[in-house]
């Protein structure tokens, strides 16, 4: 019999992971990561679906390092114009991290979570994830941060389900979480509190008030901060005009934030840093890909070119609002070393700024 450490969230899909695995004969621990204030309900229902299931359950205390590492992100990130996912950051950084430390205490073969993705090696030795099979859940996207050594000892077993089916698990077993709603929010927000709240209140930001501007300069009204606004951002503005306007850029540095209308919002040229392989250790110049510039993007094909220590990516067609600090994931359609082909994430990077040139 194997071990495995099942990261139990509280929700039903790593719920209905552990139960999978335990029926497949591993010997598993339900492990908890108690990372920020919202955690409490998380660990009762984590406890509770661990003792319905059979399974141990252990609670690893990490608000402090969390604070320390997502938190200081997070804030940072708006500061400097960027609009973050901190879930890119934490996964690598705190949930594998933190998994995968006590699975080496248990003398545990590895780790599993209830992502709806896949993990594959492929014929090139290296590790990836596979795309889910169903593309309305697939959570890939999220994930291209994993190191390979991460990989190597990660399961997921959700690649192939539908979310309807795990319910239907759930509560066919009696699991109290199997009609849990979906967490949607960032984790560590109070359910109805929006980020901006957070960052003024929790996080001490004090958001400046400056010029909203067009393209040209020209200055248009005043903004209540920059933390308030995102690129592609029309509603929320505070400000009216004859016609339909966008937030086209942020400028931290003269505090700005530029307006447009919707066209200029669309840019061929997308500029990334912090380039972290996965199918891929590398980009290597005129290579083509597919990139997803956000999460709920449907993927565009691009030509990758190096620029400096980043990466100039050249779409085919132009693209609508890429944001700064949000992440680009590359996929590829890439071999097994079973010899069947996949789609997996080639690796992905941080978009720093995007032009129509």
């Amino acid at each position: 019999m194997k071990k495995i450490v099942v990261g139990l969230s509280g929700g039903v899909d790593s719920a209905v992971t552990a139960y999978l695995l335990k029926e497949q004969g591993y010997e598993v621990i339900g492990v908890t990561l108690c990372m920020h204030r919202n955690a409490e309900k998380e660990v009762k229902d984590a406890a509770e679906v661990a003792e319905r299931i059979g399974i141990r359950h252990r609670v690893v205390e990490l608000k402090e390092k969390f604070k320390e590492t997502i938190i200081r992100y997070f804030t940072e990130s708006y500061k400097q114009g960027e609009t973050p996912n901190p879930c890119m950051v934490c996964n690598p950084l705190m949930k594998w991290t933190a998994l995968l430390s006590v699975a080496e205490e248990e003398g545990a073969d590895g780790v599993a979570t209830g992502h709806y993705a896949g993990v594959v090696r492929l014929a090139n030795g290296r590790y990836a994830i596979r795309c889910a099979e169903s593309s309305a859940k697939d959570q890939a996207y999220v994930l291209y941060g994993l190191s390979q050594e991460q990989l190597a000892k990660t399961i997921m077993p959700l690649a192939s389900y539908e979310k309807e089916q795990i319910r239907e698990i759930a509560s066919k077993i009696g699991l109290s979480v199997a009609d849990k709603a979906d967490s949607m929010e960032i984790c560590f927000l109070a359910e109805g509190e929006v980020y901006t709240d957070y960052l003024v209140e929790k996080a001490g930001l004090m958001p400046e008030k400056g010029n909203f501007t067009d393209e040209d300069g020209k200055v248009l009204g005043t903004h209540q901060g920059i933390i308030y606004y995102t690129v592609g951002q029309r509603k929320g503005l505070g400000i009216a005009f004859g016609e339909p306007r966008y937030v086209k850029e942020l400028r931290p540095e003269t505090n700005e934030v530029v307006l447009s209308g919707n066209e200029a919002l669309q840019s061929r040229t997308v500029y990334a840093r912090e380039y972290k392989g996965m199918a891929l250790a590398q980009i290597e110049d005129n290579m083509r890909l597919l990139a997803k510039i956000r999460y709920s993007h449907k993927g565009a094909m691009c030509t990758a070119y190096h620029e400096g220590e980043g990466l100039r990516l050249e779409f085919d067609e132009p693209q609508r609002a890429a944001t700064p600090g949000q992440a680009v994931v590359f996929y590829r359609e890439e071999e097994t070393a079973e010899g069947n082909t996949v789609p997996v994430v080639a690796g992905g990077a941080v978009i720093c700024r995007a032009t129509d040139e």
